[in-house]
């Protein structure tokens, strides 16, 4: 081959630090260079032309420039190479101010040397190039919806409303995901349902998007614009068209002893149920580990009292095999495991909770009807300390090595909501550092401190005990 390398100096940003005219130097020494030069702004339109004189002059096959990201430049240089006969993918760059001046700026040596090697690489690249022609592909016009809350509602909405088919895959029975379960959202105060269940019914009653709850997407083959997914839609043993959402069956069922998944386990639910009022699609689902009749072939109560007839016991799992143009993954957060901090008593102690299980006991529609109790005597509590930063910024492998970003807003939300409706009880928060990096933020926390009187105490809880009745 025959390659021109190009450094570029980008006035001081690049040879305040480099050695711009050795790293020029050393390339022509690089197998299949036959041009290499250094210049002063090679983005330039001098510079360009200067790309374009050398790749005529010299018959060049391959170009090489040696300058800033790709990402800023890489379009401009492709198509200058290209204006001089070349193809455009027979270039490659080199970032020697990001990767290279500007993380070294105080040792020219040592940074120059890893210029001539970022160098050497991008010509050892281009040597593997081979031109590449456009191509055009038919597109599937229907997407894909990994997870069915808020993201990938607002996702499915946004590609409906520009015409677009859209299904949505949610493992659950019903979309909504974690905002379903939360009361309020900070830093406004808003009601969660009343921002989500417009959407999620937004999301029923458009004819381009199709609700595929109780859900996961199998296996997916193909490429971009053309994707063949396998879909397993669980057996539900009800039948969705037909059941109306009376809630009969939930009344009549004998199996009471299910710990509701929607509540965070704080209470129990029913074999068959809806997973919370709102559900969409507001249809009930059958739990195979708990329902007598799937389990000892006795009961079946709840088909005695269906007149919509929609429940079927013999129902099994079905797979469903579409084309899509694109696939949204939207598949929302974990929280972290808390096996690892055992020093919170979170085993041991019922009154340990964590964010999402207070969600459920502040909520109108959880366990104990937005009444603030304690879950292993269900009295009020007058005292409630927060311990915030748990595995966060952790580098000892049990958490995690960042910060999560939104717990300090969390729990000023759920500060001021608890001291707004006792204002009996006092809050306390252990915290590492305070974290408000958003529109708003700071003033929502210091509300929390000057307007509700929060306790804010800066140090990490080291153990967490009880001593008589109390932690």
């Amino acid at each position: 081959m025959k390659i021109g390398v190009f450094i570029c100096h980008c006035g001081s940003n690049i040879a305040g630090t480099v050695d711009c005219a050795k790293v020029a130097e050393i390339a022509k020494t690089y197998p299949d260079v036959a041009f290499s030069t250094d210049t002063m702004y090679t983005c330039s339109e001098p510079g360009q032309e200067e790309i374009v004189a050398a790749i005529k002059e010299h018959k060049l096959d391959g170009v090489v420039v040696a300058s800033c990201t790709p990402r800023m430049h890489e379009p401009t240089f492709r198509r200058t190479v290209e204006r001089a006969g070349l193809n455009k993918y027979m270039f490659e760059m080199a970032n020697i101010r990001e990767q290279c001046s500007w993380v070294h700026p105080d040792d020219m040596e040592k940074a120059t040397e890893k210029a001539i090697d970022l160098a050497k690489m991008a010509v050892s690249k281009v040597c593997y190039d081979e031109p590449l022609e456009k191509n055009y592909a038919s597109v599937t016009k229907r997407a894909l919806v990994v997870g069915g809350g808020i993201a990938g509602i607002q996702t499915a909405i946004d590609i409906a409303n520009n015409g677009f088919m859209v299904d949505i895959v949610e493992r659950t029975p019903s979309i909504g995901g974690k905002m379903s379960r939360i009361d309020k959202t900070f830093p406004t105060l808003d009601c969660s349902a009343c921002i989500l269940t417009p959407k999620m019914v937004d999301c029923a009653q458009s004819d381009k998007i199709d609700i595929l709850s109780y859900s996961e997407v199998e296996e997916v083959k193909g490429f971009v614009g053309n994707f063949s997914v396998k879909i397993r839609k669980k057996a539900r043993y009800v039948d969705e068209k037909k059941c109306t959402g009376c809630k009969v069956c939930m009344e009549k069922c004998p199996s009471k002893k299910g710990l509701n998944e929607f509540n965070m386990n704080l209470n129990n639910r029913t074999a068959i149920y809806i997973p919370f009022a709102q559900a969409i699609p507001n249809v009930a689902v059958i739990d195979p580990q708990q329902c007598i009749k799937l389990k000892t072939g006795k009961c079946g109560i709840c088909q005695k009292f269906c007149t919509a007839g929609a429940i079927d016991y013999t129902m099994k799992d079905e797979f469903i095999e579409r084309q899509y143009g694109a696939i949204v993954v939207a598949t929302g957060f974990k929280p972290i495991s808390l096996d690892a901090f055992n020093e919170y008593g979170y085993a041991e102690n019922k009154d340990v909770i964590t964010s999402l299980e207070l969600e459920r006991l502040m909520n109108a529609a959880g366990p104990t009807n937005g009444v603030l109790l304690r879950p292993s005597d269900g009295t009020h509590p007058k005292v409630i300390t927060f311990i915030q930063c748990v595995g966060s910024r952790d580098t000892s492998g049990c958490g995690k090595p960042y910060c999560s970003k939104i717990c300090c807003m969390y729990t000023a939300k759920h500060a001021m909501l608890i001291r707004e409706k006792y204002p009996d009880t006092e809050v306390h928060v252990f915290y590492i550092d305070v974290r408000t990096p958003g529109k708003n933020y700071d003033e929502f926390y210091r509300r929390a401190v000057e307007q509700y009187g929060v306790d804010y105490i800066k140090g990490m809880v080291g153990k967490v005990y009880n001593e008589n009745g109390k932690l």
